[in-house]
């Protein structure tokens, strides 16, 4: 073995050299374990069976000469079958290499990956080689030239979510080859988009190689946003124009190549919490078949080893186990360093930082690792902060520096407020503010709170104000699924309308929850589709969908609702109060004479405590010091009402922007108001208004 070769043994997966391909896979309780070859030309048709040897740290190797990149291989586990301790081997299934980096076909979980009899009770005789995933040996060459990360600081940055099929599998523009692909996504048209709309990051879907259920498939359906991993490291290859292996990874660098060239961030959302293997019965795809007991997270009881299924998705990735968490750091260093991407959101983040006796903990083994980790501790990181089915589960608030969290305490209360929900006030005031009730007990910055109203993960913005309840059928599970609690409304009628006062109502009500979200502290997030008033006709959980329910149809667009998405992402770039990384701290500044934000009540007083906590109070104002200083004024209420502007007969307030009104930025300078005077503000409106000329303080306050 030369020098080359030795160096590669301790890294799992398949690393080609001058003079073959090094393999090397983990599994501890395993007593043999196969290297299958497969034709490339036919991926059914298995060449070559090689026996592995086990070396040190649990690591089996071969070195195979005289292959190279493209190689088809898969592995074929030795050991015992019994389920009640963990242990499900079964050399008639082969697996998929878990540091695979580029994936050949599409199975689904049909029996054909399982046993006849049951997964629990034998391990079946059927062997499922032909049909069976493959891994395929990438070379990964490629020629960076200057690409570098934009390194978009988060006070600065403005998340766009979308998935890479349904974001561009409509667009006229695009080739028809094209659209739904890495490279669809890269086109010119698509960037352009992009960059007038003011977005600095995409946050894309998970893209990671997944699986497609079965009970989904027998419904004509599939895993459409992919959260169903079955290789942490491969592009998902439906997703790729260019379907050779070589070509799945060269497209994806491509597309993150040309974002990056734009000023555009990539972020990855990545399921590490769980994987497409599912509970006991469901298929034998990878981790199951190397080494369950290691690579899940198990409770043992007197009738044995059962599956800890705090996902929802019947498995949870035992990341306090080494080679469970060794193969999670070891694929985002991978990310980072090879397909240059700029951070991750992780899907059920509580899930992965749990420690080896399943519970929260900020110091387990998964946020240490990565904090002083030197490639991932530098990037974005943002956490989902929650899982389901315990007491520990909601963590929002929860996680330590460098992450920050996706604020599920802010979407509700900013929907709950501009439904018209009484007693919203106050707690909408601390969500605007960047939660500082959240993360500065921990001495957290505002800026680790991910805001965001909508995402894949319900209704649409325009959903939002168009349905009172979720319309799910389309899913097949009789509209059971989806959440119920969404703090919605239908503005009168259920779904779309010509009734122009509904419609009126809705615009309104779009532009307020969007105008918050962008002056409020935090990191804005916002939904592809939602500047454009895209539907999914009610359905709160088009997780199945991959058709025109999920696809962003580009031959429709609300026009005004567009510009002023642009509108108020540009003007939350101009003004750096509403991006400042510190919390609200009231104190007075002697240059200026006014405190860094006061609270008015609309009647040319300050709000008092009692007022606050008044669950009628509907309208007040953020009076914001800046150059110059902005008032906010929030009208939650059906009601049109007057508005005492503060300042004196010399203050001059000039208006920026009424959501109440259309097209809410004035296209023309308007003339200004006194301070003392009263402005009229329309219901379920937020207004922003500048001082234009003269000075403020506060002593017009009574």
């Amino acid at each position: 073995m030369s020098l080359e070769t030795a160096s590669l043994v301790t890294r799992p997966g398949a690393h080609p050299t001058s003079e073959g391909v090094c393999f090397t896979v983990y599994s501890r309780h395993a007593t043999a374990l196969d290297l299958c070859l497969f034709d490339a030309a036919d991926s059914s048709r298995e060449t070559q069976r090689i026996p592995m040897a086990r070396g040190e740290r649990d690591l089996w190797q071969v070195f195979v000469p005289g292959i190279g990149p493209g190689q088809l291989y898969g592995y074929r586990a030795h050991g015992p079958w019994v389920p009640n301790h963990a242990l499900r081997f079964n050399a008639n299934k082969l697996l998929l290499d878990p540091y695979a980096k580029a994936v050949v076909g599409r199975p689904d979980g049909k029996v054909t990956m399982l046993s006849p009899e049951g997964p629990s009770r034998f391990p079946g005789t059927h062997d499922n080689g032909p049909e069976a995933l493959k891994a395929a040996v990438v070379a990964g060459t490629y020629d960076w030239g200057d690409d570098r990360p934009p390194l978009t600081s988060w006070r600065d940055s403005v998340i766009y979510e979308l998935h890479v099929k349904g974001f561009t599998r409509q667009h006229p523009e695009l080739p028809p080859e094209l659209r739904g692909t890495y490279a669809g996504l890269a086109h010119p048209a698509v960037i352009q988009y992009l960059k007038k709309l003011g977005v600095t990051a995409l946050q894309l879907l998970p893209v990671h190689q997944h699986l497609d259920d079965q009970f989904l498939l027998e419904k004509d359906l599939t895993n459409y946003w992919g959260y169903n991993t079955a290789a942490f490291s491969a592009p998902h290859n439906e997703y790729a124009h260019d379907p050779t292996p070589e070509g799945i990874v060269r497209e994806f660098k491509d597309m993150v190549k040309a974002l990056h060239a734009a000023g555009i961030e990539v972020i990855l959302d990545v399921v590490y919490n769980h994987t497409c293997e599912g509970d006991e019965n469901g298929p034998m795809l990878m981790l199951r078949g190397l080494d369950d007991r290691l690579y899940y997270r198990h409770e043992f009881d007197e009738h044995g080893a059962n599956y800890i299924n705090i996902t929802g998705c019947g498995n949870a990735v035992d990341s306090s186990s080494p080679p469970a968490l060794r193969l999670i750091m070891d694929s985002l260093r991978y990310w980072v360093t090879e397909m240059h991407v700029d951070g991750f959101r992780f899907d059920l983040a509580v899930t992965v930082a749990r420690d080896d006796k399943h519970a929260f903990d900020d110091r387990c083994q998964f946020l240490s690792a990565l904090a002083q980790d030197p490639v991932l501790s530098g990037v974005k990181l943002i956490a989902e902060p929650w899982d389901i089915m315990r007491f520990d589960s909601y963590q929002v608030g929860a996680f330590p520096e460098p992450w920050r969290e996706l604020n599920g305490k802010y979407r509700d209360t900013v929907r709950r407020f501009w439904s018209g929900q009484d007693g919203s006030t106050a707690e909408f005031a601390k969500r605007i503010c960047g939660s500082q009730d959240i993360y500065g007990g921990s001495k957290r910055p505002a800026l680790s709170s991910v805001n965001f109203i909508t995402s894949h993960d319900g209704f649409t913005l325009q959903d939002l104000v168009s349905y009172a309840s979720k319309h799910n059928e389309a899913n097949g599970e009789e509209n059971r699924d989806g959440d119920n609690q969404n703090h919605s409304m239908s503005c009168g009628v259920e779904g779309a309308t010509t009734d122009a006062r509904v419609n009126r109502l809705r615009n309104r009500l779009r532009r307020s929850l969007m105008a918050t979200l962008f002056t409020s502290i935090g990191v804005p997030f916002i939904t592809a589709g939602d500047e454009r008033g895209r539907t999914q006709h009610g359905n709160n959980n088009a997780y199945c969908q991959d058709n025109e329910i999920s696809w962003l149809n580009w031959a429709e667009c609300d026009e005004e609702m567009l510009s002023f998405t642009q509108q108020i992402i540009a003007f939350r770039k101009k003004h750096p109060e509403f991006r400042r990384s510190d919390f609200f701290h009231g104190q007075w500044n002697p240059v200026t004479g006014l405190p860094d934000v006061a609270w008015l009540d609309g009647t040319g007083n300050l709000l008092s405590h009692d007022q606050w906590h008044d669950p009628a109070r509907a309208c007040f104002g953020a009076l914001v010091s800046g150059q110059p200083p902005q008032i906010l004024i929030f009208n939650r209420g059906p009601l049109a009402t007057d508005f005492i502007l503060p300042g004196t007969a010399e203050t001059q307030w000039t208006l920026v922007f009424d959501t109440g009104e259309q097209p809410a930025f004035p296209a023309e300078h308007l003339t200004p108001t006194e301070g003392g005077a009263a402005f009229p503000v329309n219901g379920h409106s937020l207004l922003c208004l500048r001082v234009s000329s003269g000075g403020i303080g506060l002593n017009w306050v009574d």
